[in-house]
């Protein structure tokens, strides 16, 4: 299921047409989605989605064309002598700040065209490596029944690829590897602790997180009084907050309003979220 079918099963649960998502998963991934429903689409831009979690299982002693178990079979060797403490030391070097080479099968642009949709037309892809923070990467077990599976913890920077560390591990222990299985547990401030399936959403079609919960959430908060409320929903400036970036603003009543930036001395709304 891609992130498009989501939300088309979405839109039909909560007869709705306003419905959007951040943070793409890919189809062979589970676990979180960030989705905005009506009002909550405007925030969808806005959202610092920058850090991410993940529960996933590599599959040592066989590389695939897509770095995981989608793509067909590169080479194959037996990772059975493979120890844990190596292991452990492949993990420690594509841990903190790395440089890495995203897979040929990411949506990255290649002179206008997804990287994967080459791939698919039978191009040969290479892609530059590029920056990224690896802030976690723990060994939660090794099962050497079939083979050799890792399952692992992996907190990173958006725009980490974990079928490309687990690649990158492969090739690092000299026997290849790939991903077998990838769960998202959270995207920037969102967990599994508030999110819900789609068969829940389908027999009671309720908000995993209402408007105000999801800004209070997402974004530093700045109560404004009833005054400074009206002025900025009629179109004008406040005084800055002192607060960096977006922030979300709230009514004496706990209602989130807008959300806004400072200028200087003053702040301006970039997303209204109630009418006048």
């Amino acid at each position: 299921m891609t992130s498009h079918d989501v939300v088309a099963k979405v839109r039909r649960i909560m007869s709705t047409r306003k419905v959007g998502h951040a943070g793409t998963l890919d189809p062979m991934a589970t676990g979180v989605l960030v989705l905005g429903i009506e009002r909550a689409t405007k925030l969808l831009g806005h959202l610092a989605l920058d850090t991410k979690a993940y529960l996933a299982t590599i599959r040592l002693g066989s590389a695939t064309t897509t770095d995981d178990a989608q793509g067909e079979t590169l080479s194959t060797s037996d990772a059975s002598a493979v120890t844990d403490e190596a292991i452990k030391a492949g993990i420690a070097k594509l841990t903190g700040h790395i440089q890495q080479v995203p897979s040929a099968v990411s949506a990255i642009k290649v002179d206008g065209k997804r990287a994967y949709a080459r791939v698919r037309a039978g191009e040969q892809v290479e892609l530059a490596a590029r920056p990224v923070e690896v802030s976690r990467f723990d060994l939660l077990s090794a099962r050497r029944e079939d083979g050799l599976e890792l399952d692992v913890m992996v907190e990173c920077s958006s725009g980490t690829y974990v079928r490309a560390l687990a690649r990158d591990l492969g090739a690092d222990l000299g026997v290849g590897g790939h991903l077998a299985a990838l769960r998202r547990t959270r995207v920037g401030p969102f967990d599994l602790r508030v999110v819900t399936t789609l068969e829940k959403l389908a027999e009671n079609p309720v908000l995993s997180l209402p408007l105000d919960e999801a800004v209070a959430a997402a974004f530093p908060r700045h109560d404004v009084p009833y005054r400074q409320a009206k002025s900025l929903l009629m179109g004008q400036r406040l005084p800055a907050a002192g607060i960096e970036g977006t922030y979300g603003v709230f009514d004496p009543e706990g209602r989130a309003i807008a959300l806004a930036v400072d200028e200087g001395p003053a702040a301006r709304s970039v997303v209204v979220l109630i009418t006048a």
